[in-house]
């Protein structure tokens, strides 16, 4: 069997798994051997070949290559992954991504199916330097070329954390250059250079703590967090209770006439170019510095057209 049927193998006992925890052998071995067409389409030599012994060297396999922990419960007569693995956000992202990968690869004589947004490279190709630089505290030297400037800039970095918006990446670290906590978008950035010299990191630094009140990647140090009531009508509200806004995000009103929402964030350009794209099916009820900021845009984009 070829490495990708093998890793196929790992990845759709994950994938049964995450749906019914605390599978038996039986339901395991089932269930594979129903993925046996689909499994073929990747390696067309594979035997599925599913013991009890074969599960027990996959759940090996893939604690050595994704670090999932798989446990025979006794109680419950079956498998499941350890608890918070399968609530980690990047084993959801994972399985996720096999998903879609395996989807597109099985496609590629479909493209009349199948139709994907054109996007230019996002910079992806430096996150493994940058993990590894963020793990072990090190400092990273880069060239950054700034939209609204013409020429790059040289930057010496420690590095924090990674963080993903609207299909972009960016990096968030410390500049040398004042001391200042800052973020790149990882599309902007080249020449990327691990120097090896260590960095500490700031004992009381919590990522998730400074974006926890943020929409977008920015974090305005001298502002306070503002409550915000929105209203969306009932078409568009269907969309934010599918997909929130936030994690902040509750839901005060629910009915056939509008769908209102309460957020705790900073209001930042990020939020209200975000609020601006909703048009006549979003209204800003709190607050009132909200509420006219979002009406002078609107005026503003109106009065372009007289």
């Amino acid at each position: 069997m070829s490495k990708r049927g093998y890793i196929s193998r790992y990845l759709l006992i994950l994938k049964k798994l995450k749906a019914t925890p605390h599978s038996s052998y039986e339901e395991l071995k089932r269930y594979m051997e129903n993925q046996l067409g689909y499994l073929q389409m990747q390696d067309d030599t594979l035997d599925i070949g599913f013991s009890k012994r074969t599960l027990q060297r996959d759940l090996r396999e893939i604690k050595n290559i994704f670090g999932i922990d798989v446990s025979y419960s006794r109680i419950a007569k079956g498998y499941a992954i350890a608890e918070q693995t399968s609530s980690n956000m990047n084993f959801q992202r994972m399985m996720e991504s096999f998903d879609m990968f395996n989807s597109l690869n099985l496609a590629h004589e479909l493209s009349p199916y199948i139709h994907l947004e054109k996007r230019r490279p996002q910079g992806t190709e430096n996150l493994s330097p940058l993990l590894h630089a963020i793990k072990n505290k090190q400092e990273i030297h880069f060239s950054y070329q700034k939209f609204w400037e013409e020429v790059p800039t040289e930057r010496t970095l420690a590095p924090y954390a990674l963080k993903e918006f609207k299909n972009r990446w960016y990096l968030l670290g410390k500049d040398r250059k004042d001391n200042n906590i800052k973020t790149f978008a990882l599309d902007r950035l080249s020449a990327l250079d691990v120097t090896g010299n260590d960095f500490v990191l700031p004992a009381a630094y919590d990522v998730a703590a400074y974006f926890r009140n943020c929409f977008g990647i920015i974090s305005p140090a001298d502002e306070t967090v503002q409550e915000i009531i929105l209203s969306f009508d009932p078409h568009q509200g269907k969309y934010i209770k599918t997909l929130p806004l936030h994690e902040t995000q509750e839901i005060l009103v629910d009915n056939a006439d509008e769908l209102q929402v309460r957020l705790f964030l900073y209001i930042t350009h990020d939020l209200i170019m975000e609020l601006l794209s909703y048009g006549a099916e979003m209204r800003v009820l709190a607050p009132a510095s909200l509420v006219e900021t979002i009406k002078a845009a609107h005026q503003e984009a109106f009065a372009q057209y007289d």
